[in-house]
C-alpha cells in the first residue's frame, strides 16, 4: 500500500453533502471554511480505518464499507510528496439523525451539491475531488 497521510470523505444524502465548518483558531489551516469529514492517518491505519475513525470522532457515526461508492488516491493537501485518499459514500436519513458533532468544528450541515460548487468558503481542492467523482458517474 502506498504511503498516505490522511483521508477525506464526501458523504452524500440525496442531493446534499454532509459538511463540517472548521474551527476558526489561530494557526489552523483553512479556518472557518467548510470541509468534508476526514483527517490525518494514525499509526499504520489503512485508508478505510482512517476514514472510519475520523467519521466516528467528528460526527459520531460509523462508516459502513458497503456505503462507499468511490475512492481515489489524490495528492495530499498538506504535503504534495505524499498521497491522501478521497472516498465518497452514501448516507441514509437514519444515519443523518445520529450525527453529533465531535470536538472539532463549529457545526455541521447538509449543503446541496449545486451550492457546494458555488461557495467560496469551501476548503480548496474539495471541489475538484468531488467533481472527479461526479464526472466518473456521468461517464457510465
Amino acid at each position: 500500500m502506498n504511503d498516505f497521510n490522511g483521508v477525506k470523505i464526501g458523504l452524500i444524502y440525496e442531493d446534499k453533502l454532509v459538511m463540517i465548518q472548521r474551527d476558526d483558531k489561530p494557526g489552523l489551516r483553512f479556518p472557518g471554511m467548510w470541509d468534508f469529514p476526514g483527517g490525518a492517518r494514525e499509526s499504520s491505519e489503512t485508508p478505510f480505518e482512517c476514514a472510519s475513525r475520523e467519521l466516528s470522532e467528528e460526527l459520531s457515526i460509523k462508516l459502513d464499507p458497503k456505503s462507499i461508492v468511490w475512492k481515489k488516491e489524490v495528492e495530499s493537501m498538506h504535503d504534495p510528496k505524499l498521497q491522501a485518499h478521497f472516498f465518497v459514500a452514501n448516507i441514509s436519513k437514519e444515519e443523518i439523525g445520529k450525527i453529533k458533532l465531535g470536538d472539532e468544528g463549529q457545526r455541521w450541515d447538509l449543503i446541496p451539491v449545486d451550492d457546494f460548487f458555488k461557495r467560496s468558503d469551501v476548503v480548496p481542492k474539495l471541489k475538484d475531488r468531488l467533481k472527479s467523482y461526479l464526472d466518473s458517474i456521468t461517464q457510465k
